[in-house]
């Protein structure tokens, strides 16, 4: 409340407040700083344009006042001389309202802005210097809202005998807080909360309790805050000892009839009147009531808006002990996340770390693995050198005999000796099985970016389940047997999204439907969960169509399903090589369409397609035949053997060709001799017929005997075995030749 009782110009409690008509109030002895004299000279401008002219040095403002001037704002101006020359009160507002608006104007001294002055029109006479009085006019300091003062000056505003009162008494609680009760044995004793009127002694709460309970003899004593002064009590002022308006108090008197009280209240003035007012008629066509029934409306008034803020206070008492409360959960919640956050980087930490030690095993056992295969071919090239170099020495000794007989004894031996120890060394003995580079790439950029773009999911509440996802078309498409779907969220979605979900059915038309309730349903199989909006999906059948649809979902729930996508895969497989799944022999070029070896072993390729349904045709053309090579061609699983020829193992089926045959061979059966071999410009066709479940070969378009296997099921890829005499050349997307429809099977 202490702000309440400040004056805004000086800070300090009022002293003998006043009223301004903007219903401001401010100490009489501010008022008088405060206030402006204008020279009469500029009485004459109309009130709006006096109050809203530029802004002059305030010091100009009286060019004519002298020291005495400021006198005349007082009563004293009223009591003698200088009536004459004051207006009456003006205003400077388009309403009779008592104030007007505030406009632009400088800054007096105090800080409190006054009134601009205006220049004469033209034609107006010019005061001289000293020559005629001048008027004053006083700005609110709070709203800067401005009014004219009339011959009475700063008395002829309305003294605030209320606030002073209430400033009294404040002044005498805080005096009182000091006051001290005069019956503790405790040392400092307790401050005094009240005074018994007819004791005379100040007691604090405990000892009031205590000592001066409110019954019996003590019921009819009376109770007052305590004193200014403990050491006089009952005393402290003109309202000392709690009396009365009517008991020491004196009521106020009207401020033009000096020796009248107020008695009635004049509600178009809204200020209190006397009797003599009234007789005078200055309110004669007002509309004037009594001032105790006033009084008492608006009290009533201002408690039932006190209501109000006593109930918008008691709300803001309980917002800022939940504002507390508020704190206190943060700070504890903000403890139990950094625990829970530290937590979770030190498991990342660990398993990085356990990650770390099983790649570190990993690039062990590969050097350790390299380290024998060389150490294996070093003791193998030693034993052979050895051998060589005793076989070379022991033909030169017998070399050196000059028996020919003997010779010619052994002669044969040794020179089909000495040729099969050539041949041992023209098998690729000089040349290492291994490199000294690691074929290990650690992926590490994944990671990276995923440290890089850790960071917390902002949720807000309530979180319902997301919306239907849009599905881009544009972005919607197929390659192969591979098709690709993109969707995004809707626009202005606040739901939070978790993840994603899609579903795509098997792409075997109504075949795979099934029946419920008489009605007709697909069967979708979720092929993807996670973040991404963007998924690819591999290993589809060719020539088949598919129904995709995508919903999405978070902490809520799984939200709708998007409408469905239909895609279409490729009617012809376009594939290559697959240098992923390769050996580590076998050489690509030609955009991984050419292929052949390092190595005088056979070495497998697989394509990149995979095929489990339909009828595909793909050929390989000999760009290079040497030595007379067995290359294989046919299918094979993702899991076949690599490092042998392709068909020894049971997870390849395939046809193996010299010069002049060729032969058909499953889990190393050699089955189907036939006449017709390979050379260089040699075109080898394969035809996969998932349909009927055979695999057929043919060489420059002639059909190899039979189809080769028959009642084969699954998942199957291309696949090729050579060495390092052969080169073959990819052809695929190929549509089935007439020539291959239309071959017959040889007679034989």
């Amino acid at each position: 409340m202490e702000e309440e009782l400040k004056c805004p110009v000086c800070g300090s409690l009022f002293r003998e407040p006043i009223i301004l008509p903007c219903s401001h109030n401010v100490c009489l002895p501010c008022a008088r700083t405060i206030a402006v004299q204008t020279p009469e000279s500029e009485q004459h401008l109309p009130p709006l344009l006096h109050s809203r002219g530029p802004a002059p040095p305030a010091a100009a403002a009286a060019p004519g006042a002298t020291a005495g001037s400021a006198a005349c704002l007082d009563s004293e101006c009223a009591a003698g001389g200088g009536g004459d020359h004051a207006d009456k009160l003006s205003l400077h507002s388009e309403t009779d309202s008592g104030y007007g608006s505030y406009t632009p104007s400088l800054k007096s001294p105090n800080g409190v802005r006054v009134l601009p002055l205006v220049p004469a029109p033209p034609g107006a006479a010019a005061a001289p210097r000293g020559a005629g009085p001048a008027s004053s006019s006083l700005t609110c300091p709070q709203c800067h809202r401005s009014a004219s003062l009339d011959q009475r000056g700063l008395r002829g505003f309305q003294r605030n005998r209320l606030l002073e009162a209430i400033v009294q008494r404040y002044q005498q609680g805080r005096a009182a807080a000091a006051a001290k009760c005069q019956l503790c044995d405790r040392s400092p004793p307790e401050p005094a909360a009240v005074l018994c009127e007819q004791c005379e002694v100040l007691y604090c709460a405990a000892c009031q309790l205590r000592c001066h309970p409110a019954r019996g003899p003590f019921a009819k004593h009376r109770l007052a805050p305590p004193p200014a002064h403990p050491d006089a009590p009952g005393g402290g002022g003109d309202g000392g000892g709690g009396k009365g308006a009517g008991g020491g108090r004196k009521l106020p008197t009207c401020a033009e009839h000096d020796l009248e009280n107020y008695s009635m209240y004049c509600v178009s003035c809204r200020s209190p009147v006397c009797y003599q007012c009234l007789e005078e008629g200055k309110h004669s066509k007002h509309d004037v009531k009594a001032l105790g029934a006033m009084w008492k409306q608006h009290k009533a008034q201002l408690s039932q808006a006190l209501n109000g803020v006593s109930d918008k206070a008691k709300e803001a008492k309980e917002f800022l002990v939940q504002l507390k409360n508020l704190l206190q959960q943060i700070q504890e919640n903000g403890l139990d996340y950094e625990a829970c956050l530290v937590a979770q980087c030190d498991a990342l930490v660990d398993a990085l770390t356990r990650q770390k030690a099983k790649l570190l095993t990993k690039v062990t056992k590969e050097r350790e693995h390299k380290l024998k295969v060389v150490w294996d071919q070093i003791n193998h090239c030693t034993l052979k050198l050895r051998q060589s170099t005793g076989l070379m020495e022991y033909c030169l000794e017998v070399i050196k005999e000059n028996d020919p007989s003997g010779f010619l004894q052994i002669s044969d031996a040794l020179i089909k000796r000495v040729q099969v120890s050539q041949e041992q060394w023209v098998k690729g003995a000089l040349e290492p099985k291994v490199s000294a580079e690691f074929d290990l790439t650690l992926d590490s950029e994944p990671l990276l970016q995923s440290i890089h773009q850790l960071d917390f999911i902002q949720m807000k509440f309530p979180v319902s389940v997301p919306p239907v996802p849009l599905l881009q078309l544009e972005k919607c498409c197929t390659r192969n047997n591979s098709v690709t779907l993109a969707w995004r969220m809707p626009p202005l979605s606040h739901n939070p999204v978790e993840g994603y979900i899609l579903e795509l059915d098997d792409g075997d038309g109504g075949q795979f439907r099934v029946r419920i309730s008489f009605s007709i349903y697909l069967c979708f199989f979720e092929v993807y969960v996670g973040k991404e909006t963007l998924c690819t999906i591999d290993g589809l059948h060719f020539n088949s169509t598919y129904n995709a649809r995508v919903k999405a979902f978070n902490s809520s729930g799984v939200g709708p399903y998007s409408k469905t996508v239909i895609l279409q895969t490729s009617d012809v497989a376009w594939f290559t090589f697959d240098p992923s799944s390769a050996h580590r022999d076998i050489v690509l070029s030609n955009d991984n369409q050419t292929a052949t070896c390092n190595s005088y072993d056979d070495r497998v390729v697989l394509g990149t397609a995979a095929f489990s349904k339909g009828v595909h045709y793909w050929e390989l053309h000999v760009d290079r035949y040497d030595n007379h090579p067995d290359p294989a061609f046919g299918i094979a699983r993702i899991n076949v053997v690599k490092d042998m020829m392709l068909g020894k193992d049971d997870k390849a089926w395939a046809m193996y060709v010299d010069n002049n045959r060729s032969w058909f061979m499953h889990c190393n059966s050699h089955t189907n001799r036939t006449e017709g071999g390979v050379s260089k410009g040699a075109t080898v066709g394969v035809l996969l017929d998932l349909n009927k479940h055979n695999l057929t070969f043919y060489i420059n378009g002639q059909q190899q005997g039979p189809p080769a296997f028959e009642n084969i099921e699954g998942v199957f890829m291309p696949a090729l075995s050579l060495n390092r005499n052969v080169q073959v050349t990819l052809h695929t997307g190929l549509e089935v030749p007439q020539s291959v429809k239309q071959s017959k099977l040889p007679n034989n």
